[in-house]
């Protein structure tokens, strides 16, 4: 893998248990006051056996060449909140208020864990996230010109 794929799969490896936790406890406190410690340890559990399937997930895409590359790292992120998804759902946590916007584009997101950016899942994906969009971009347009 290039350098700064690299970098972005290991910042998100990183902090991808804490976050998939994080959604199941802000959301549970959010809506209820607290998070009871049987929905943490369900949180936890769930972040364990997740994020291996979350980081093969990105590691696939990061893997692929850019030219044929049909998404991007943070719609790997989008996708695996179903599995915060499920433990608020056994934990009968009450379904999230939506925008329109929210609803369309990411109907199965009833808990409105999906990140919009990079800082959304933790502040220390901005750089690694940014630098990875722009040596994709800048790879794609050396590669046309040389068409």
């Amino acid at each position: 893998m290039n350098e700064y794929p690299q970098r972005l799969a290991d910042a998100v490896s990183d902090v991808v248990m804490a976050w998939l936790v994080r959604c199941v406890v802000t959301t549970a406190t959010r809506a209820t006051g607290g998070c009871p410690a049987e929905l943490r340890a369900a949180a936890e559990s769930m972040a364990t056996a997740a994020a291996p399937l979350v980081m093969a997930q990105l590691h696939q895409l990061l893997d692929t060449d850019v030219d044929e590359q049909r998404t991007n790292p943070l719609s790997v992120l989008r996708a695996a909140v179903r599995y915060p998804t499920e433990v608020l759902r056994a934990g009968a946590v009450a379904e999230s208020r939506r925008d329109d916007f929210a609803v369309r584009s990411f109907p199965s997101d009833v808990y409105n864990l999906s990140p919009a950016t990079w800082a959304d899942v933790d502040e220390t994906l901005v750089e690694p996230g940014l630098i990875w969009g722009a040596w994709k971009a800048k790879t794609v347009l050396d590669r046309r010109r040389l068409r």
